[in-house]
């Protein structure tokens, strides 16, 4: 799909240091490229752990629903519940039908599908889609880390896939999160291929785990049947990263629309009838990924370049663990 050529403004030269907020939104993500690559990576890992810990109790319970291995607390029978799960004893002594949750295994292998490919290196709001590529790999390890888990990913420009095995440990995080953000930018003309991207982490056949593939999900959905594949064997989440460019053409009269991953450009009017299709086949692509997502049996976490991408996490986190309890969403 195609959009408008305007990256987002760089924050103003005066600001201190690669978190500066200068001209940003206060919950804006820090600068993540050139010199203020190191202390922005620092920022993110403070504002990760400071934002979502205490917000999202119990580890990756909230990511990976499910039964698990060890015995949790009891709760009063819902309809659609698993009979098998019937805690006799409670329900004797309350004479109220009562399960017994279960735990997910403490040991989790997490695996992240970062999209850094050259349709990522655009935002017009508050940062690049790219940069939220590596706010969500940051996230991920945040609520997967500890316990023994491990975690590892594959990251492609389009042009180059980088393999970063699964370990445990808060230092291989780190590298794993500064691998992403390191990605070089892909020459323009570089078209990535997010299906044959899923489809490497299918071989070799991995343990049980979670998959995450982090991506704007532009273009056709091949992705869908390799994901598919995938959810066999791995609890899927898919995030789907967003600039306002890409649902909405701005009324600006003349403009070039360029798409990064085949370098073809043009210049046409955003009049109010095209303005209207734009949005149209926009609304039309996004009801298209997350249909293909649900069907492969994935999460579908959207995270946008003008909007609080860590409070949308946190939304979707809660969702999810309310779903894997049986609570009402």
């Amino acid at each position: 799909m195609a959009r408008t050529n305007d990256p987002v403004d760089p924050p103003a030269a005066g600001g201190s240091g690669a978190g500066s907020r200068e001209g940003r939104p206060p919950w804006a993500p820090p600068v993540l490229r050139g010199d203020r690559l190191a202390a922005g990576l620092r920022t993110l890992e403070l504002e990760v752990r400071g934002r979502l810990d205490g917000l999202l109790q119990g580890n990756h319970l909230g990511l990976v629903p499910g039964p698990g291995s060890e015995p949790g607390e009891a709760r009063p029978y819902q309809p659609g519940d698993d009979v098998r799960r019937m805690d006799w004893a409670v329900t004797a002594r309350t004479t109220t039908p009562h399960i017994r949750e279960t735990i997910a295994d403490r040991e989790l292998e997490t695996w992240i599908v970062a999209d850094v490919s050259a349709s990522l290196d655009f935002g017009t709001a508050a940062c690049e889609k790219r940069d939220l590529v590596v706010c969500a790999a940051a996230a991920i390890t945040h609520l997967t880390l500890g316990g023994g888990n491990r975690v590892g990913a594959l990251i492609s420009n389009g042009a180059e896939t980088v393999r970063v095995p699964a370990r445990g440990g808060r230092a291989h995080a780190r590298n794993l999160v500064r691998r992403i953000a390191e990605m070089p930018r892909a020459v323009e003309g570089t078209r990535g291929d997010l299906a044959e991207l899923v489809d490497q982490l299918r071989r070799p056949p991995r343990r049980r785990g979670l998959a995450v593939v982090v991506s704007d999900f532009l273009g056709d959905t091949a992705w869908q049947r390799p994901l598919r594949g995938l959810s066999g064997r791995h609890d899927l989440i898919g995030v789907e990263v967003l600039d306002p460019r890409d649902v909405d053409l701005p009324e600006v009269g003349d403009i070039v629309l360029a798409d990064p991953e085949t370098g073809r450009q043009r210049e046409v009017h955003a009049s109010a009838q095209l303005r209207k299709e734009f949005a149209a086949a926009a609304q039309q692509h996004r009801g298209d990924v997350a249909r293909a997502l649900r069907q492969a049996g994935a999460g579908h976490l959207v995270l946008r370049t003008d909007s609080d991408w860590i409070a949308d996490t946190v939304r979707f986190v809660v969702a999810r663990k309310r779903g894997w309890s049986g609570a009402a969403s």
